[in-house]
């Protein structure tokens, strides 16, 4: 059946104490929740929170206990938390439901997170996305009403995503792994303590910039006279293709390139996988000598992209790559051999990340339906 929010428990919108009123922050007796601690990504568990407000704070702050619903309703839209025990405020982007006995809160998270879409596409700001309490209030869910069985659609969804989160910590730790065999092997870039020679980046890298016609051109379909171009989103979702006419394409990318967004947040991902034509916002770079797996790797390496983060923070309306001071890097230089031993252990371990992420694509496919289905009225 369908029910709008304020059946369904109390609902109330966070509110952040005075700043000037030293004696609301001078101790940690309560929790202080603001949306940064809020995954963008299922459902955020919450136990503990980085900022705190004193007793003293109590009547000017929005407070709720466990099993209470965080639902971010400004700027980031639907975000969803469920708070663990003890007792939470919560500033003014988010709005909190405590359930009554209709619903158990858990499932009522699941439910929401499905209907994130829905929450994006009410929110009525032309700057600043906001959903109001009013509106959060009237906004409509699809619940099963039996108790018995909400429970049971709870068990399942959690076993999934305990499933999910699992496989993404291997995809995780896999990467680590890389990352510790690149330090081992070659030491710190930075340092260069095993004394490789030195190149310039630019001398070992050729870098090309993106192309793309006017948007007027941009065809949602494919063709046998167009070709698909390639945006940094399209790295992490194939929700927005894009293609173009094959006679305006000028640059060329395969699946295994090494692409870099150039623009952030996050500047300088280093990305790969789909074949097109990309656009301005990435750039392709081609190994000038080397193993193409080796220097892959270390244009991922954390010290180069502080580096060019920190130029992006220091210079006034600077949000990309300043491509002179990335062609002028330091990139020490390794035997081919040991590079190549280097580029073996990755095709080793890019093959478990395979397998991994099959299985995870599967559970997300089946959490997606089963959500669809539950949740979809």
């Amino acid at each position: 059946m369908n029910v709008a929010l304020k059946e369904l428990g109390e609902i109330s919108t966070g509110n952040t104490p005075s700043k000037k009123i030293s004696e609301y922050y001078n101790s940690d007796d309560i929790y202080f929740v603001k949306p940064d601690i809020i995954s963008d990504k299922g459902i955020s568990i919450i136990s503990k929170s980085n900022e705190y407000i004193s007793e003293n704070a109590r009547a000017k702050a929005r407070i709720v206990e466990a099993n209470s619903i965080f639902v971010t309703c400004i700027g980031t839209i639907g975000k969803i938390g469920i708070t663990s025990d003890g007792e939470y405020a919560f500033n003014q982007q988010i709005n909190a439901i405590k359930t009554n006995d209709k619903i158990i809160p858990k499932y009522l998270a699941y439910n929401l997170l499905f209907s994130k879409p829905k929450l994006i596409d009410i929110a009525n700001a032309p700057v600043v996305p906001i959903i109001n309490k009013t509106q959060f209030g009237d906004f409509i869910v699809h619940i099963e009403p039996n108790i018995d069985i909400q429970l049971k659609i709870v068990s399942i969804l959690d076993k999934l995503q305990s499933i999910i989160t699992h496989r993404q910590i291997q995809l995780t730790k896999l990467d680590e792994l890389v990352k510790a065999r690149f330090v081992e092997m070659f030491g710190d870039p930075i340092l260069n303590q095993k004394g490789f020679p030195v190149y310039r980046m630019d001398e070992v890298v050729d870098f090309q910039g993106g192309s793309q016609p006017d948007k007027k051109y941009f065809e949602y379909e494919p063709t046998d006279d167009n070709i698909r171009l390639i945006q940094i989103r399209d790295y992490k979702t194939d929700r927005y293709i894009t293609y173009i006419p094959k006679a305006m394409a000028k640059r060329f990318c395969t699946a295994d390139d090494i692409m870099i967004g150039r623009y952030g947040p996050p500047i300088f991902q280093i990305l790969q996988g789909i074949e097109g034509s990309f656009n301005v916002a990435l750039m392709k770079a081609t190994p000038k000598m080397g193993n193409k797996e080796f220097i892959r790797y270390f244009l991922k390496q954390d010290c180069l992209l502080h580096y060019l983060e920190g130029l992006s923070q220091r210079t006034a309306g600077q949000d990309g790559i300043q491509m002179d001071k990335l062609k002028a890097y330091p990139f020490p230089m390794p035997p081919i051999e040991a590079q190549e031993a280097f580029a073996s252990f990755t095709t080793q371990i890019n093959k478990s990340k395979a397998v991994i992420q099959k299985s995870l694509d599967k559970s997300q496919m089946l959490f997606d339906s089963l959500m669809q289905e539950y949740f979809g009225g």
